[in-house]
């Protein structure tokens, strides 16, 4: 972490900003390879301690839990703990009562049987995740939230499934409450999730709610930590129906909403955000009622909706609510979220407001995120973000003087990538496509079409956000000369539930092609030169990689497929952790199957994926390599060590990022692209 000098605010945020104006220099893979500097930043409650993970003293290419008195910063980190031989750091937190979450993971190999994704039978290479509590000296760590006490009667097989999936998780900081936390503990037992109230300091425990396999709590008191209300799941007529019962506070009953009803496979958003003090009603984020998730209030004694939301947006969903944590205006609304091309958040407090508006003045057109702040604001923690370079995090002391704590990647310079756009095109059956285009460093309207990349996003049921891309794939690309198009295809959530659901059983159809007619408008717009054009893509992206290799009319010079699923046959219900979201989204998983269809390989492809990835499993890449090679160029790279969600290793970002950049120039079509 690195501490400037206290500034006066406009002074400190324009020095810590400015940089200095990238060349038209390619990034260096290095850059984007090596741990950030700074990462997973946060701040206690309280405002007296920093918590975050840099770069190990003992070993650059490892992580360490560092923490740091916000009153002594220019002396750096107080405490630094290098991570283990085998657990490595991989996120932290700041909490009350001066305790610290860490998150560590391991690499393990064995059987699972049936134990979360991986195989069922036969050794499988994956990664334990642990969470772990200590306090600011970082002297002991214990497994965070752990009932150790022994039970009787626990398989084998279960003990398995505990610790590779660990037992309990934080639910709720109780920002009132010095000392407890809300917290999900799994029941060695029954494997359903139980509710406690955790006393940081003493390990006491309290039960709040006793889960069964289908109930969970869907609102707590902010104050006591009381459940107000929960949310089960019930089979009706081979569907599955959500159903929400609000507490009666007369009868002490929870009483189902039928307003509140919605089947799982319309896939409708019900959320309840909190409560109204004055007025007793809830705030419902909710889609019933439109294309994208408003804000509503319900009456819960009445049963119904008021006539109008409270928050609406024409174009983008309301992703949440902020409340208040400081005492005086506790659970009131200071603020919502729009999920718009960047998460931004709105605060209507005044006092929010005024900080929020002094900081963008000075920020230098990036957006400005308040991560917390304490109970008089004399300590805010913020970040500065926007997509032209990495993630800068500061301290404002007193709301006059700034301290810089350094960005994730300070090697990086502002302007080192090109220009990020927000854009929509049409698909070839109308539907207009949300977009974000990135242009190649230094391209201005009017200059010579570069070559382009199309990149879908992963998941499908995820998104793209205008944003530093933590990846290194944006940086790598558009500092090179390329453009990269990201289609928000149909089958893209959280950007309106119409999109969604259009996306239904289109693998390889519909929702491919809406990634060439992206290709398309690139080249109509002059963004791209024809016959330049590659599809690259991760995970899902990866299967629309494969699904381009083999698609008649490819509007493609060559594909690379991520960690990608290219057998639908064997594809299933085996990923995710989460049962239900197995079962409903594995219904929507069909269309057409690149496995099926290798024979019409047309366009040279890479695979690549990781040894140790259990979502997507390598024998998708392997074995669509093995059934093309023959007719078109291929290439095929297991990554040793990898998992499929980051982070990755400095040496596996290393090598992807390479093979990306050596595929791309030497192997795409005659000459590269």
């Amino acid at each position: 972490m690195h501490v400037i000098p206290r500034f006066r605010l406009g002074t400190a945020l324009a020095l810590a900003l400015a940089g200095t104006s990238a060349h038209a220099a390619p990034v260096p893979i290095e850059d984007l390879a090596r741990l950030p500097a700074l990462q997973s930043v946060s701040m206690s409650p309280d405002g007296k301690h920093l918590v975050a993970l840099i770069p190990s003293p003992a070993n650059p290419e490892e992580t360490a839990l560092a923490s740091w008195d916000t009153d002594s910063l220019s002396g750096g980190p107080k405490v630094v703990t290098p991570s283990g031989d085998r657990m490595k750091f991989i996120a932290a937190a700041a909490l009350k009562s001066d305790r610290i979450l860490a998150v560590g993971r391991q690499e393990w190999t064995g059987q699972l049987g049936g134990c979360g994704e991986g195989s069922v039978s036969g050794a499988t290479k994956t990664f334990v995740v642990k969470t772990y509590l200590t306090d600011t000296t970082q002297k002991d760590f214990g497994e965070a939230f752990a009932d150790n006490t022994r039970k009787l009667g626990v398989s084998e097989q279960t003990q398995r499934c505990l610790e590779l999936g660990g037992t309990a998780s934080l639910v709720n900081m109780l920002p009132l409450d010095p000392d407890r936390v809300i917290i999900r503990q799994l029941s060695e037992i029954s494997l359903t999730a139980n509710y406690y109230l955790y006393n940081l300091k003493t390990k006491e425990t309290e039960l709040l709610f006793r889960g069964g396999t289908r109930a969970q709590p869907a609102l707590f008191d902010a104050r006591t930590g009381k459940v107000l209300a929960k949310a089960q799941i019930e089979p009706v007529s081979g569907d599955y129906e959500q159903q929400v019962l609000i507490l009666d506070p007369s009868s002490g009953q929870f009483v189902l909403q039928k307003p509140l009803l919605s089947k799982l496979s319309n896939r409708h958003t019900v959320e309840l955000a909190g409560v109204d003090d004055a007025t007793g009603k809830y705030y419902i984020l909710t889609d019933l009622f439109s294309d994208k998730v408003q804000v509503h209030l319900y009456d819960a004694k009445l049963q119904k909706f008021d006539p109008e939301p409270v928050l609406a947006n024409p174009n983008f969903s309301i992703a949440s609510l902020v409340f208040s944590t400081q005492p005086k205006t506790f659970n009131q609304v200071v603020g919502f979220t729009i999920d718009g091309p960047s998460a931004q958040t709105v605060y209507v407090d005044p006092t929010l407001k005024s900080i929020q508006d002094t900081l963008k003045q000075a920020a230098g057109g990036r957006q400005v995120e308040i991560a917390r702040y304490n109970d008089d604001f004399s300590r805010i923690l913020y970040r500065a973000v926007g997509p032209d370079a990495p993630t800068s995090y500061f301290l404002l002391l007193d709301r006059k003087n700034v301290v810089s704590l350094g960005s994730e990647r300070p090697w990086i310079a502002k302007g080192a990538t090109g220009e990020e756009r927000w854009v929509t095109y049409k698909a070839r059956d109308g539907r207009e496509i949300p977009a974000i285009l990135d242009l190649p460093q230094g391209w201005k309207d009017g200059d010579p079409a570069p070559p382009a990349i199309v990149n879908p996003h992963g998941g499908p049921w995820a998104r793209d956000y205008v944003q530093w891309d933590a990846s290194g794939w944006i940086a790598l690309l558009t500092s090179r000369g390329y453009a990269v198009l990201r289609p928000q295809y149909r089958g893209s959530s959280g950007l309106g539930r119409e999109l969604w659901i259009a996306g239904d059983r289109e693998w390889g159809q519909k929702m491919s092609d809406d990634n060439d007619d992206g290709a398309a408008w690139l080249v109509s717009q002059g963004f791209a030169a024809k016959d330049r054009i590659a599809i690259f893509g991760y995970s899902y992206g990866g299967f629309a990689a494969a699904a381009a290799t083999v698609r008649p009319n490819s509007p493609y010079q060559c594909a690379i497929a991520g960690a990608p699923v290219t057998d639908l046959a064997r594809l299933g219900t085996s990923w995710s952790d989460n049962r239900l979201q197995r079962i409903l989204q594995g219904q929507t998983v069909k269309g057409m199957d690149p496995m099926r269809n290798t024979a019409s390989a047309n366009i040279p492809v890479m695979l690549f994926v990781g040894d140790r990835d259990v979502r997507t499993p390598s024998f998708h890449a392997q074995g669509f390599y093995d059934a093309v090679k023959g007719k078109v160029p291929a290439k095929f790279h297991l990554i040793a060590d990898q998992q499929h969600s980051m982070p990755w290793y400095p040496r596996q970002q290393r090598e992807t990022l390479g093979l990306i950049e050596s595929f791309l120039k030497n192997d795409c079509g005659p000459g590269g692209l």
